[in-house]
């Protein structure tokens, strides 16, 4: 009697465990599924934008918000790690997805478009929502009551959980393209991890919010978390499935600054070379580029001088450049920009400094070289690259050079430039593919 008894209880218990795991797990693939309907329906709606426009994919996050606002404030699951909000960690987590799919396949003008529109429409509702107070008599309809509390709370979440997407949008872009530059080295890698970060700060931020209006309990801040951090797993393997099965062609890719700016820092289509000029790389040929030669190139002529030493300036033109460009193509055109800078950055020493001046120019500032040997080294630059054997098959390309030589100061940059200039032209006068050289007038 008493072992059936004991065996029932255990029967008991472990069907209670049973359910507890079988609910755990459906609770799982509910949000799992739930985030795969969000996330193809919103990149099958973003897919459509050259055909239909970009405005129905803004009106679609703007229904949305609403809804995910709504449940992140009120409807939690519990899982065995904590209280999760499908609202969270499906709808808004993906909702930050989508505007980085924005930001890559698009630019940071547009992602920013129907950030500011949510904002503006959640401090709209508010308004209006007070103005609803000086109503005096309200009919009450049978079954139904306003309830204008309630929406005083959501109003004051949205506005709150807007503002936090505004800074998470402007984190997230920042982060994703340093993790480019930096550490992450798969598109797969540098999503989640920009994912995880912006995710880890607004789980945060989000549930002190939330605590204070609804009181919501600490399970639901680790719990989200955890579920966040799944969420950014998922997203980001369908964000890289999208980009590189659905949309597969590939987009182009200082002191700190007010907050305010940074959408307008990282605005219009050519947003990675604008960061890569951040950087004073050009993005085409890995030189320093004309901004990085404008910075700093009168530091370096002033910097030589003060020691007593010679500086040289040289300007470096490729000849008939844009004959390659008409009979052979652009790419192929900037192919020979890139072996001409290959092959100059290999033959100037350690300590010159080479610049991508514009188009078909290139500018080197050598220290410690007086006239005769600038003129050597110049010489030497454009055998090298008569030299060279060019990606492009049957292709070749030569370079004249013109060379100035300070001995002492002051100098200025643009009278460098302009004697520089004045020999390369002498050079090209004179036949081209040759070096010409002359003091600082």
């Amino acid at each position: 009697m008493l072992l059936n008894h004991l065996a029932t209880g255990e029967c008991v218990a472990n069907l209670h465990t049973g359910v507890g795991n079988c609910r755990t797990m459906t609770g799982a693939l509910l949000l799992i599924l739930q985030a795969v309907i969000y996330f193809v329906t919103m990149a099958a709606v973003f897919r459509s934008r050259h055909q239909f426009g970009i405005g129905i994919f803004v009106c679609v996050l703007g229904v949305m918000h609403f809804l995910e606002t709504y449940l992140a404030a009120v409807f939690f699951v519990q899982l065995p790690f904590g209280l999760i909000s499908p609202g969270s960690t499906v709808m808004f987590s993906g909702k930050l997805m989508i505007f980085l799919l924005l930001y890559i396949k698009e630019d940071a003008e547009t992602v920013r478009q129907p950030i500011y529109g949510l904002l503006v429409g959640n401090c709209l509702m508010v308004v209006l929502a007070l103005i609803l107070r000086l109503y005096s008599s309200v009919a009450e309809l049978p079954g139904y009551r306003p309830n204008l509390t309630f929406l005083d709370d959501m109003g004051i979440l949205m506005i709150w959980g807007t503002a936090l997407l505004f800074f998470d949008s402007i984190a997230l872009i920042l982060i994703y393209e340093k993790l480019g530059q930096r550490i992450a080295n798969t598109l797969l890698k540098r999503i989640f991890l920009s994912a995880a970060i912006v995710l880890t700060f607004d789980q945060l931020m989000f549930f002190i919010g939330l605590h204070l209006v609804s009181g919501v309990p600490i399970s639901a801040l680790y719990g989200g978390w955890i579920a966040k951090m799944a969420a950014a797993a998922l997203y980001s393997a369908l964000l890289v499935g999208y980009l590189r099965y659905v949309e597969t062609n590939k987009p182009t890719l200082a002191g700190p600054e007010p907050l305010l700016q940074v959408f307008d820092r990282l605005t219009f289509r050519h947003r990675y070379e604008d960061l890569l000029q951040k950087t004073g790389k050009d993005m085409l040929t890995g030189t320093s580029d004309r901004g990085q030669f404008e910075a700093v190139a009168q530091s370096l002529i002033d910097q030589a001088l003060a020691d007593r030493k010679p500086v040289s300036l040289l300007m470096i033109d490729i000849d008939h450049f844009k004959n390659i460009n008409d009979q052979h193509g652009h790419v192929t055109g900037d192919n020979v920009l890139k072996d001409v800078a290959r092959s100059l950055g290999s033959s100037l020493r350690s300590g010159d400094r080479l610049f991508r001046y514009g188009g078909e120019e290139f500018v080197a500032i050598c220290h410690d070289l007086d006239r005769a040997d600038a003129a050597t080294l110049a010489e030497r630059l454009r055998a090298n690259v008569e030299a060279t054997t060019f990606v492009e098959p049957g292709v070749r390309a030569t370079v004249s050079i013109g060379v100035t030589t300070a001995d002492a100061g002051p100098v200025s940059t643009e009278q460098m430039i302009r004697d520089a200039d004045a020999r390369l032209y002498s050079a090209k006068r004179l036949g081209r593919n040759r070096v010409e050289s002359a003091p600082v007038a």
